[in-house]
């Protein structure tokens, strides 16, 4: 007779979906379910679908808690690699006006830009990381504001790398962008992200830029960058301006030749925050548009056009092929601080971009050090690390840990205490856990439709 291993699980519709800690699911029926509770006999084929997956076993228990910790060892693999990802925050000053910044300052009596010392004392903490494989990551403000340190950071890092490999990637709106700047960029190999938050008349809207026409400005460097064979893609801010024109944002991003839209939910930070009542909208109505917006992109690829979605290409990876996505929000404990660094243009070091933002709205509790203060291993060893590790471990949170998507979800210590003043979750199914939630009630049900399905395994195989 078989034993039961822990798992999950939620009914809908007279059918259970089940999911374990190594990220396994099975969708069974309420007969069958009611039978493996009660440890009777169910027919073989469902027998062995259980067995591979560990949600029973007829072995040693012994012998199957190694073999099961294996698998959850490579579910974390993530936590077995130093910091990866650092944050150059190179400039706060922005040449946009967005209605959701949560960084940028549109200031012309004042520059906020990372001086030549900090930048050099940044990198060499960011070196430190014990992690062979590095990713830069330029942000602002608008960091092309302050280009010469871009490429300082980029030179220096590579005459001190000792053997370590760096990718470099700018995230950028791109209208300060040269043919200097793109020669440079091609000889050394950065990846180029933007944003596009629709067609023109939105992209104005949510995007303004001053006296010009901020979609027109995107788009002329997008196809530059393209011509001049520099990897590009963009991202989606979905404000409720977005909400009635899924259409028309993803026919945007088809003609532009880009072959993934990452489809984001406002974050209630900065001016997000406080411009709320204008842009912002309830959870509920984000899904809608995220199900409109995933049903017209899969209509687009059963017509042979190939474009793939953000959100779900990360939980995919998760739920089809069990593989360890070092998404930094969606991983537990999340990649704060030991994932990833936020080094800010005046030096103080955060564990995040969100902490960052965080700290202009005046909560600096994110905050880690100071890049002329302190070492990578103080960083490491520092209590607010410490904190961000404990409160975004989800499967010890009360929340989370019976949740049938633990497995693939994350929470945000940052968001949590801005929110709620309190970095573990209080709220369930508050703002975020509801869109996360939702979004993988839409893939779980796709993946039942064996054609969508055929997609959804193209999509996370061609990346």
């Amino acid at each position: 007779m078989y034993k039961l291993n822990y798992f999950n699980f939620r009914e809908k519709e007279n059918e259970y979906l089940i999911t374990n800690d190594m990220g396994k699911y099975a969708f069974i029926t309420k007969e069958n379910f009611q039978k493996i509770i009660n440890k009777e006999d169910i027919e073989e084929n469902l027998k062995q679908e259980l067995l591979e997956k560990g949600f029973i076993y007829d072995t040693n228990e012994e012998i199957f808690a190694t073999d099961m910790a294996m698998k959850l060892r490579r579910q974390k693999e993530y936590l077995l690699e130093p910091t990866t990802l650092h944050i150059f925050v190179v400039s706060k000053n922005c040449n946009f006006n967005c209605v959701y910044c949560q960084a940028g300052m549109l200031d012309e009596q004042n520059d906020y830009k990372m001086t030549k010392e900090t930048a050099k004392n940044a990198v060499d903490i960011a070196i430190s990381s014990p992690s062979k494989f590095l990713t830069f990551e330029f942000q602002g403000g608008e960091p092309l504001t302050n280009f010469e340190i871009i490429k300082y950071i980029i030179e220096y890092s590579k005459s001190i790398a000792n053997g370590k490999c760096i990718e470099y990637n700018l995230v950028s709106n791109l209208t300060l962008l040269t043919d200097e700047m793109i020669e440079f960029f091609k000889d050394n190999n950065v990846s180029i992200c933007t944003s596009i938050d629709g067609d023109e008349k939105l992209q104005n809207k949510n995007r303004p830029y001053k006296n010009k026409n901020s979609y027109q400005e995107t788009v002329s460097k997008i196809k530059k960058i393209k011509e001049n064979g520099i990897t590009v893609s963009a991202i989606q801010t979905t404000t409720k301006y977005s909400l009635k024109k899924y259409k028309e944002i993803v026919d945007e991003y088809v003609n532009l030749g880009l072959a993934s839209i990452f489809i984001r939910p406002l974050t209630k930070l900065g001016k997000a925050d406080n411009n709320w009542v204008n842009i912002g909208y309830e959870a509920e109505e984000f899904l809608e548009f995220y199900k409109k917006s995933l049903d017209y992109i899969i209509e687009k690829n059963k017509q042979g056009v190939f474009l793939t979605e953000g959100h779900s290409n990360i939980f995919l990876k998760k739920i089809l092929l069990n593989s360890p996505v070092n998404y930094m929000e969606l991983r537990s404990p999340c990649g704060g601080a030991i994932g990833q660094l936020a080094y800010y243009h005046d030096g103080n070091i955060y564990t995040c971009d969100e902490a960052r933002m965080l700290s202009e709205m005046g909560d600096e509790s994110f905050k880690l050090g100071n890049v002329y203060k302190n070492t990578y291993k103080d960083l490491m060893q520092c209590d607010v690390c410490k904190a961000m590790c404990i409160s975004s471990c989800i499967e010890c949170l009360p929340y989370c840990k019976d949740c049938i998507y633990m497995p693939y979800c994350g929470t945000c210590p940052v968001i949590n205490l801005a929110q709620d003043n309190n970095i573990f979750a209080r709220n369930p199914k508050e703002y975020r856990c509801k869109i996360y939630g939702g979004i993988l009630d839409i893939l779980f049900e796709y993946i039942k439709d064996e054609e969508v399905l055929r997609i959804f395994y193209k999509w996370i195989k061609e990346e």
